[in-house]
């Protein structure tokens, strides 16, 4: 299985006045591979994971997984037929059995021992073996989200889809359980697609990120390429903040408020956008060089602090520096831009 490609060709989704859900989106999921569907709200991705499941039909585009087709102009293969584990925000656990009883319902080959005992092994890989006695109403919020993985997982399913698994969860917990769950897909060596809005997630769980906004995959790659090569505004703001800069190239690169950025492959004259990402305004109090700016807010938040800056033009931009750092609101320093952090993108 491991290597084996699930493959999401010009999908179309529409909403039930006509409007597209998901309009010609193309994604291709890797066994032994986690790729995140990140975006918005409305964004079209879980009518994507739904037409992936087969709980939606496509009206247009193709679902395949290792060659054979799961949907398609005259295919419609039913959810059961998928080889599809589904995991949603709700869990949907059956209160009425226990841990280990919610694992082994989807099983079906095999004597009852033979069920019980891979649920149970299904339970271990997600640490909760020695819940398997207790019911839902007995287990905390994290631990019904790993018996809905280990049900999910039971039946050994070619491709595994996670609806915002961890968005009922505290901070904290979702860390653990983020890492928990990679884990064990990784383990199980499924195709794994996890729908989430929330960028740091996506970057700690994926190896892969498929950006979507009104229904398009607008960009896909390595979580690190994707935040410092982003294609557009809209792909970059969606893995965080970002300043835009609209300028014109002359002699081959493109000038800010903050510095200049090599821009190959652009015209001369051409209007386009610099992003730079926070990480890429360097402070310098010291030096004479670089845009004068006065610091107007510092706020903290964790082991760094933001600040809000006002440019001589009357331009605001934000940085991050170390939360230990003095700097302090109404503090005069110049910036300049770090090129590692900055991209040009078509205006």
């Amino acid at each position: 299985m491991k290597g084996d490609l699930l493959e999401v060709c010009d999908a179309v989704v529409s909403f039930a006045e006509g409007r597209p859900a998901v309009d010609r989106a193309s994604l291709s999921l890797t066994c032994g591979r986690v790729t995140a569907l990140l975006g918005p709200s409305g964004s079209g991705k879980s009518s994507l994971l739904r037409a992936i499941a087969g709980l939606e039909r496509l009206e247009a585009g193709t679902v395949r997984f290792a060659g054979k087709t799961w949907s398609g102009d005259t295919v419609h293969l039913d959810p059961e037929a998928r080889r599809c584990g589904v995991v949603f925000q709700d869990y949907a656990l059956f209160p009425h059995l226990t841990a280990l009883d919610n694992v082994a319902f989807g099983l079906r080959s095999g004597s009852s021992a033979k069920r019980r005992e891979l649920a149970r092994d299904r339970l271990a890989s997600v640490e909760l073996a020695h819940k398997a006695k207790s019911y839902p109403h007995e287990l905390s919020g994290g631990e019904q989200q790993r018996v809905a993985l280990a049900r999910a997982l039971a039946p050994s399913p070619d491709v595994m889809l996670l609806d915002e698994p961890f968005s009922g969860l505290d901070r904290r917990l979702r860390a653990e359980l983020r890492e928990a769950t990679t884990h064990a897909l990784r383990e199980a060596e499924t195709a794994a697609l996890i729908v989430t809005h929330d960028a740091e997630e996506a970057m700690a769980v994926a190896d892969q990120i498929a950006l979507m906004n009104k229904g398009v995959i607008v960009q896909t790659g390595a979580p690190d390429r994707l935040y410092l090569s982003p294609v557009s505004e809209t792909a970059a703001r969606l893995l965080g903040d970002v300043e835009a800069f609209i300028t014109r190239v002359e002699s081959g690169r493109a000038s800010t408020p903050l510095g200049a950025l090599a821009a190959p492959r652009r015209d001369d004259g051409e209007q386009v956008k610099v992003l730079l990402r926070p990480e890429g305004i360097v402070i310098d109090r010291a030096s004479a060089d670089g845009a004068l700016a006065q610091v107007t807010m510092r706020q903290a938040a964790g082991g760094s602090a933001r600040l809000s800056l006002r440019l001589e033009n009357g331009r605001e931009v934000s940085a991050r520096v170390p939360v230990t750092d003095t700097i302090r609101a109404g503090d005069a320093v110049r910036l300049r831009l770090d090129e590692r952090f900055a991209v040009v993108v078509t205006a």
